[in-house]
């Protein structure tokens, strides 16, 4: 599955338009490679997202096409969640 819609199934990101552009500026790694949005996802993958002050890393535990609002933390398992200072951001 590609990124920016596993991205937007698990709703990580709210939209596969923001998911894209996010990935597109290299603020994304799938097992600590920079990743594009097409970029291909399976089950095990890690994967890091560099947003404004915090920088999250999952697990992908499950690919499905479609999910319903409650089942989409399922999909995902939260590795770290980090807070950064603006200085610390590249």
């Amino acid at each position: 599955m590609r990124l920016d819609k596993y991205l937007k199934v698990s709703r990580i990101i709210k939209r596969r338009s923001v998911a894209k552009e996010v990935a597109d500026k290299g603020r994304i790694q799938v097992n600590n490679k920079l990743a594009k949005s097409s970029t291909d996802v399976k089950a095990g993958d890690i994967i890091t997202i560099m947003f404004g002050n915090k920088i999250l890393e999952v697990k992908v535990t499950e690919l499905r096409d479609t999910t319903k609002k409650d089942e989409a933390k399922d999909l995902y398992e939260i590795l770290s969640e980090k807070r950064v200072d603006s200085a610390e951001t590249p």
